[in-house]
Order: structure tokens, then C-alpha cells, then sequence
């Protein structure tokens, strides 16, 4: 539509002095034409959809405040690193555990990727099957050797002792944001 072609007379009839007066006329005819009934009904009807609109406001500006209390929370939250743990190389355990089999020729040390398998036959080697496990725990710098199998005595198949020591280091990975 352009404002060009839009018939401006057409608005001269509801500007006019006598449109108030009309308006006031037919508001106070209303009554006896539609009948109180639906005035009622009409009357409930906007009064809910006053209710529901209030209701709606109170809580859209709660909402409001709960999202900007949380975008303060979320601007106080420090960036933390998170810390993961990383195998150390095959080739770095396999040369720590050929040193372990020279220090202890009684106990059997099998290397199994980034983890060491120590098994002694009899219970008696218990002493030193402990101090290879203490070996290992103190073996390389910044280390974090974790227990991954152990067996004593009978739950040991064809061995007296065992224990797999998964061996990782740890990483910091810096946190985005």
C-alpha cells in the first residue's frame, strides 16, 4: 500500500468532534443490546487475560534476574586447568625394565606396552617383589604409576605373587576460554 493511493477522508469520520459522543453512545446502549450475560462473560474473559499477562510479567522479570545473576556467576568461575593422564612411551618403559630385570634376577618383569608385569614363583620373594614394585613407583620423573592387576597366593595362576603396574604421566592441558 502507498501513501500516495491511502484515502485520508476516510479517517476524517473517526477524528470528527461526534465520533467521542458515538463511542460514549453505543458504550452505554451496550448493555441493553448484548445483555449483561456476555457483558460478564466479556468481563471475566479480560480480567483472565489481565491475570495471565501480570502473571507472565512477574515471572519474565524473574527470569531476567536469575540469567544476569548467572551470567555474574559464570564471570566469577576462574578457568581451571584440567589434568589427564598420558602413557609413557613403550621404548621409555622398556628401557626401565631391563634395569629392573638386572637389579632383580629372581622376579620375573615382562614389559607390556606403557605397563610392567612383575611375578615371583613363591611367597618368599615377597621381599624383594615389593621392593621392584617401590622401584617402579619411584622410576621415572613425574610418574604416576597405578596398580592395574594384583594377585597373591592362590588367585595367582602358576605364580606365588603378581602385580601389572600401568604406568602414565600426568598432563595439564590449559583450560579455553
Amino acid at each position: 500500500m502507498d501513501l500516495k493511493s491511502f484515502d485520508w477522508r476516510s479517517l476524517q469520520k473517526y477524528l470528527n468532534p461526534s465520533a467521542a459522543n458515538d463511542l460514549n453512545d453505543f458504550l452505554e446502549r451496550l448493555p441493553q443490546t448484548a445483555g449483561q450475560t456476555v457483558l460478564i462473560a466479556a468481563g471475566v474473559a479480560w480480567m483472565a487475560a489481565s491475570g495471565l499477562g501480570l502473571y507472565t510479567a512477574v515471572n519474565v522479570k524473574a527470569l531476567i534476574e536469575l540469567r544476569a545473576e548467572l551470567k555474574e556467576t559464570q564471570a566469577l568461575k576462574p578457568l581451571v586447568p584440567t589434568l589427564r593422564n598420558v602413557p609413557v612411551s613403550k621404548k621409555a618403559v622398556s628401557a626401565f625394565s631391563v634395569g629392573l630385570k638386572k637389579t632383580y634376577p629372581n622376579l620375573a618383569i615382562k614389559q607390556q606396552g606403557p605397563s610392567i608385569q612383575i611375578t615371583a614363583k613363591t611367597t618368599g620373594m615377597f621381599g624383594p617383589w615389593r621392593e621392584a614394585i617401590g622401584h617402579v613407583q619411584n622410576g621415572g620423573t613425574g610418574w604416576r604409576v597405578s596398580v592395574d592387576k594384583l594377585c597373591v597366593g592362590r588367585e595367582c595362576k602358576g605364580q606365588a605373587l603378581g602385580v601389572l603396574l600401568k604406568i602414565n604421566k600426568v598432563s595439564v592441558d590449559i583450560p579455553k576460554g
